[in-house]
């Protein structure tokens, strides 16, 4: 048995839970390496990670002169910054709501939408979003670009950047939203990376306050793979009080380093488990994720043996309490790691939630662009 992960006034309980130096040397094996945001082939080193130029820092700081703002990580905000952003999520969903099509603080500017990985939620909510805020969408797919491939990265952005007001991209390797955001003069958006999901967990937040109420003090447990959900989660409760739970398998947890640095910032309160039975127990929100994300498929076999246990079904969810709601950031694999009853029980909150990335990423991009 293993010691508990803890935040500076927390401890686990269950006799199952890692403790952060366990999880530090976790050797990873092969078969899981594909979910982890490793460093970018030596060829994508030569392309996208160049040595910042006198006239590339010029166009960095002239981006920060004018109140334009990258959203990369959540944990680059501050809590005032990130509640900020949340309600005008809030009120601008509010107004859409309403049939309101006079606000148009997008009228005249331009979103190009890089997708490495292809999404139906992303470019939908991003697409119709902006274009309900009055501004154009353009859909960049994974043959338009090659980006880091056919095109230098640094070439991408500085290109788009002249076309367009803001770019948001949904990539692989965590390095290329960098990069980006380096060489880039607009606003850059995450709108997905190997290592984290900041849109979603935006979404997800605004969520949970419209449902539970609040988010301080809420308790959410993930149950599943220690993925980039887990890793924006971990993001969000460095800087929000709130009690995180992740509830994987052995060998399946998050980024220790992510994990510590969550911990060391001694603001929520922090749980590695697992034991997904008594980690689900008082949660506010019960949230699961495909066991296999894009380019796990292959081990998609391998991971429904070693997940056995993990799957967020009735008897889960009565151990949860009458009082929590189950979330899922989609697509589900419904029977896989959450059962179809779960999914559409009347405490599913999932598309709400999928509603929300339009309007959390329309806060987020006002914010951007500094309006």
């Amino acid at each position: 048995m293993a010691a508990a992960i803890s935040c500076h006034f927390s401890s686990v309980s269950s006799p199952d839970s890692v403790s952060l130096s366990s999880a530090s040397s976790i050797s990873r094996t092969a078969r899981i390496l594909p979910r982890v945001s490793l460093p970018a082939p030596a060829i994508r080193r030569r392309i996208s990670c160049q040595n910042a130029s006198t006239a590339l820092q010029s166009s960095v700081n002239g981006k920060a002169e004018a109140g334009l703002k990258d959203f990369l990580n959540i944990s680059d905000f501050d809590k005032d910054t990130i509640l900020k952003i949340l309600d005008r999520a809030k009120e601008v969903k509010a107004l859409i709501k309403s049939g309101e099509r006079t606000y148009l603080p997008f009228k005249g500017k331009t979103l190009a939408m890089i997708f490495a990985k292809p999404s139906m939620r992303t470019r939908v909510s991003f697409e119709t979003g902006f274009h309900l805020l009055g501004g154009h969408a353009l859909y960049l797919g994974p043959d338009d670009i090659q980006m880091g491939k056919r095109e230098e990265t640094r070439d991408v952005a500085r290109v788009l950047s002249r076309y367009n007001d803001i770019i948001m991209a949904r990539v692989f390797p965590h390095q290329d939203i960098l990069d980006l955001a380096k060489y880039a003069t607009v606003p850059v958006i995450n709108g997905l990376t190997d290592f984290n999901h900041p849109c979603q967990i935006m979404a997800d937040a605004l969520t949970i306050i419209e449902h539970v109420g609040r988010l301080d003090g809420t308790k959410v447990v993930y149950v599943g793979d220690g993925n980039n959900i887990v890793h924006s989660w971990l993001m969000l409760a460095s800087v929000i009080p709130f009690h995180f739970v992740c509830a994987c398998p052995r060998g399946f947890e998050p980024d220790a380093r992510t994990a510590k640095n969550a911990i060391r910032a001694g603001v929520g309160k922090i749980e590695i488990t697992n034991d997904p039975k008594e980690a689900v127990k008082g949660a506010d929100v019960v949230y699961s994720d495909v066991w296999a994300s894009m380019g796990q498929k292959e081990e998609a076999e391998y991971r429904r043996k070693v997940f056995q246990g993990f799957q967020v079904d009735e008897e889960l969810m009565k151990l949860a309490g009458p009082q929590a709601y189950f979330m899922h950031c989609l697509p589900a694999e419904r029977g896989i790691e959450v059962t179809d009853g779960v999914i559409e029980a009347p405490n599913s909150i999932v598309f709400p939630q999928a509603e929300n990335r339009m309007h959390a990423q329309n806060a987020i991009m006002l914010h951007s662009l500094g309006l």
